[in-house]
């Protein structure tokens, strides 16, 4: 089975337990996860992008500062800028998926070391053993 497909099967439906395991581990490396994306990946993304993928937004409406007249008093109120911070939603993106393919391969190792069960085959009933024998001598 491909791990890819694997990984699919684990996020759609894991048991409580994988699932319980991984929400621990990944809020334990979460923090070392987000280090690592802001501090190694994001800044040669950012340097391919042309800036800071912190600050890359989509302005939908500019803000505009508080004019204040000559007397003192406020004549136009400040209009707070209205933007689409996609940039910050890309790095979480990343840090997601790192997360949660890590949490994967640590859910994968443990199921690797539990011993498969191996269940034993139902024991046939002495008559349909009897019966099968008088077919088989019915056949001859």
């Amino acid at each position: 089975m491909g791990m890819l497909k694997e990984f699919k099967e684990f996020a759609m439906k894991g048991n409580l337990i994988d699932m319980a395991v991984a929400f621990v581990m990944g809020g334990a490396f979460g923090s070392v996860s987000k280090s690592f994306i802001d501090g190694v990946v994001m800044p040669p993304i950012s340097m391919l992008t042309g800036g800071d993928m912190g600050s890359m937004k989509l302005v939908l409406k500019k803000g505009v500062d508080a004019v204040i007249g000559a007397d003192g008093v406020e004549t136009t109120a400040a209009v707070t800028e209205v933007a689409i911070k996609y940039g910050d939603f890309i790095s979480a993106t990343i840090n997601f998926i790192i997360v949660a393919f890590v949490m994967f391969l640590v859910i994968k190792g443990i199921n690797a070391t539990k011993k498969p069960v191996v269940e034993e085959a139902p024991a046939t009933p002495a008559n349909e053993v009897l019966l099968a024998e008088i077919r088989d001598l019915l056949k001859k």
